[in-house]
């Protein structure tokens, strides 16, 4: 048998049509693997080009395949697949064209065994650089994601060989329907032109990405044989440009503008640049911006052994900017810590803008973000969805071993923003929300398109549980509505209360203890006995803010007992809604005691919203709640802390006076609640300020917030978030209006959750601004009530 002529060869290898600056000439790609071949493996004497996969003569029998040269592998695959996938056939085979490649790319077959060489039968070809028995090199290692031996586990692997029509578009959401665009088909004899993504009988298969034998007309750049654009070439837009974008949104559309106007694609946002080494390890051009690596930033459609999503250095094996990952076990966070760490491991070049969240993750205490943090010890969180929905069995409903932390629960990196707002109206593109004066509890752009939880209350009561929960998904594009009834997440407290409240657990509502988590039941987090705690509460239930209870008067149903409802109503930090209880009204309307709280947080009192990550977060100055940098410094949010709870400062029995470090002062002026300054009112009194003269009377000088107030402070059954030892009730297993007796200056009363170090005693509950001696005191006068009380049990209390 003679061999193949070159102008056959040609004809055998050309494919047809060029691509922009693509061009037919395999001669001068790695897949010329004869003596002349500019790549690593190549013959050691074969000058053929087009024998290692075509012969004219002798060609295995396989279906449409082109004269093929070569045996297939008999391997057994295992097949990509995923929650979120909506293809029904991915399980199958790999099948067409993609056994072709397969036959070199798995590993299982000799590169250079072939049906026919120089008229010899079941030849050999002696090749130079492969790995053993003469199988594809492993590059940086089999397992890594910079190798091109696949090998038989697909599951880190683009999926191959699915059906890719209307059906699984309309399914998926965010994939191009095959029937309107035309660049998307099966390809077949005569078109014109030629679909830049052609399938094989409606599947989608390597060839559909790639073709073998072009190249770049720029023969220094490697562009993986890919049909299209290996980057994003120019700004993106809502409709596919095969002369602009990246080949991955020739069939992702991830929602048109949502992805044009992330964080991660915005040119005006993404501008950051790869360091020379990280960029040479990932074959990128040197100096490559983060926009126009676009998808590759974050997924790699061949990746490292072990990561789930094509996420691109997606496990936990050890890895950093200039050494590959091998194998592990899947983590999403080892994604997106490539950029979001300290500049020395970073694959970046320093920037400002780009949040340091790794650092957060290994403060003393914080979420449970890594497997081994992870009750299940492996990664669980798995979505369904591009909307990144989670089954709450995931999230731990009836099964608390499930419960985790992955950046993904809080984030969608497809559609979050650099703005203020999530809707795109916001002020200015920072990575976090307004902290001025117009403060609200409005999610910011980088909570965008995730999803979340608003709660569906039957009952004022505190101690009632929501009735059910709605869940919040989708993206409402530029300037949606930002109500909380709205149908995708508007508020960060929604998507908190995916994991903080019964929507992710199961929870008997029964009190002191019921079946709700534990604290400690993660690697990283606050351990039991912190503040008398052993279990977690239910913030949903906590954070309700009913509307008969917003402002003052004594609307019931609070939960108190019946003789306490008069002048009582609920209170809350107003994550969820406003407390109506504007500044006047706080202090009888004698004065405005605004100024009492620290800034942003003086102004619109009572109308003003927050958010749960002004209290939860890194550690931050005293005096305030904004990082250490401000909006282009420490991020914001609870990923981390030196403090428990993952608090912004310490909240314990001690805090009040001298710490004005502590929690409380961040929003709370120190002077006046805890430093004794009796120069101002501040709503407990009668035009003075209560605070303080305790401050003076009780020995020591000093005054402690969990005296009066309930120890889990988000809301309560009680103004003020004010204990009454003469009314404690189902919050602590006991009947309504059970008085603990308090009849020493030692004793105190501790029960979870909201009791620790708990001292006061409500006979009658007054308007604000009007607090008398007599409204405290013993319910049955043991010992006694007002000054006298106050004298027997607390002149000096723990």
């Amino acid at each position: 048998m003679r061999r193949v002529s070159l102008p056959v060869c040609f004809l055998l290898c050309a494919s047809g049509d060029l691509n922009a600056e693509r061009m037919s000439d395999i001669r001068n790609t790695k897949h010329n693997l004869s003596i002349s071949g500019p790549g690593p493996v190549r013959a050691t004497s074969e000058s053929e080009v087009c024998v290692f996969c075509h012969t004219p003569h002798g060609a295995s029998d396989i279906p449409a395949a082109p004269l093929w040269n070569r045996a297939l592998s008999g391997a057994t695959y295992t097949p990509y697949t995923s929650t979120s996938i909506d293809a029904q056939d991915t399980t199958a085979e790999p099948g067409g064209s993609s056994k072709l490649c397969l036959s070199c790319h798995d590993g299982t077959l000799a590169i250079g065994a072939v049906n026919v060489a120089n008229g010899q039968a079941n030849a050999s070809i002696s090749l130079q650089g492969t790995a053993a028995g003469g199988t594809i090199p492993e590059g940086s290692g089999a397992l890594s994601g910079f190798t091109r031996r696949i090998g038989v586990d697909l599951t880190n692997d683009h999926p191959i060989s699915f059906t890719y029509d209307s059906a699984l578009a309309l399914a998926d959401g965010e994939l191009r329907d095959p029937s309107i665009e035309s660049h998307i088909a099966t390809r077949a004899s005569g078109q014109n032109p030629k679909p830049v993504v052609p399938l094989e009988s409606d599947r989608l298969e390597c060839v559909s990405c790639h073709d073998p034998h072009i190249r770049d007309t720029d023969i220094s750049k490697n562009i993986k044989f890919l049909r299209l654009n290996r980057f994003q070439e120019g700004l993106p837009g809502n409709s596919f440009s095969e002369i602009n974008d990246i080949v991955c949104l020739a069939c992702h559309d991830k929602l048109g503008q949502r992805w044009v106007d992330s964080a991660h694609a915005d040119p005006a946002v993404a501008d950051e640049t790869y360091k020379t080494i990280p960029a040479d390890l990932r074959e990128f051009p040197a100096g490559i911006a983060v926009w126009q690596a676009s998808c590759l930033n974050c997924h790699d459609t061949h990746t490292v052994q072990g990561s789930r999503r094509l996420l691109r250095e997606g496990s936990d094996a050890l890895g950093g900017p200039t050494q590959a990952r091998l194998g592990g076990a899947a983590a999403i966070e080892s994604t997106c810590y490539q950029c979001h760490t300290n500049d020395a491991s970073s694959v970046l070049n320093f920037s400002l803008e780009v949040p340091n969240i790794e650092d957060d993750f290994v403060l003393a205490r914080h979420m449970p973000i890594t497997s081994f943090d992870q009750p299940a010890g492996v990664e669980v969180h798995d979505i369904s969805d591009a909307d990144f929905s989670e089954d709450p069995l995931f999230l731990g409903k009836g099964d608390l071993n499930n419960r985790h932390a992955e950046c993904t629960d809080c984030h969608n990196p497809h559609r979050l923003q650099r703005n203020t707002l999530f809707n795109g109206n916001g002020s200015n593109l920072t990575g976090t929300h307004d902290h001025g004066a117009s403060h609200s509890n409005i999610a910011s752009g980088v909570l965008r398109g995730t999803t979340g939880v608003e709660p569906v209350y039957g009952s004022a009561s505190f101690h009632d549980l929501p009735l059910s929960y709605t869940l919040k998904r989708g993206d409402g594009g530029d300037g949606a509505s930002n109500l909380a009834i709205s149908p995708w997440v508007t508020r960060e407290y929604q998507i908190c209360l995916k994991c903080h409240s019964d929507y992710g657990y199961d929870d008997n509502n029964l009190y002191p203890v019921g079946d709700r988590p534990v604290l400690g039941d993660s690697i990283g987090t606050t351990t039991p006995g912190t503040n008398g705690l052993t279990q977690y509460t239910n913030q949903a239930r906590e954070f309700q803010a009913p509307v008969a209870h917003q402002g003052f008067g004594s609307p019931g149903d609070s939960g108190a007992d019946f003789d306490y409802l008069s002048n009582n109503q609920r209170s809350w930090h107003p994550v969820i809604a406003a407390t109506g209880r504007d500044g006047l009204q706080r202090n009888q309307g004698d004065e405005d005691i605004s100024s009492n709280w620290v800034p942003p947080f003086d102004s619109a009192v009572g109308s003003q919203t927050m958010y749960c990550s002004d209290c939860h977060g890194s550690g931050t100055a005293p005096g305030t709640v904004v990082p250490d940098g401000g909006a282009n410094g420490r991020p914001w949010g609870p990923h981390g802390s030196n403090h428990n709870f993952i608090l912004k400062g310490d909240w314990s029995a001690d805090t009040g006076t001298g710490r004005p470090q502590d929690l409380c002062f961040k929003c709370h002026d120190y002077d006046v609640y805890a430093g004794g300054d009796r120069s101002v009112d501040s709503g407990f009194g009668r035009g003075d300020n209560l605070h303080a003269e305790h401050f003076e009377r009780i020995t020591g000088n000093r005054v402690k917030c969990m005296w009066c107030h309930v120890a889990v402070p988000h809301g309560w059954k009680n103004k003020g978030l004010l204990v009454n030892l003469n009314d404690v009730g189902p919050e602590a297993g006991l009947p309504p209006g059970t008085e603990v007796p308090i009849q020493t200056n030692a004793e105190v009363y501790n029960q979870e959750p909201y009791y620790f170090n708990a001292k006061l005693k409500v006979i009658n509950f007054a308007q604000s601004g009007d607090w008398r001696p007599d409204n405290c005191g013993s319910a049955s006068s043991n010992p006694d009530v007002g000054r006298d009380w106050m004298g027997a049990v607390c002149q000096n209390p723990p």
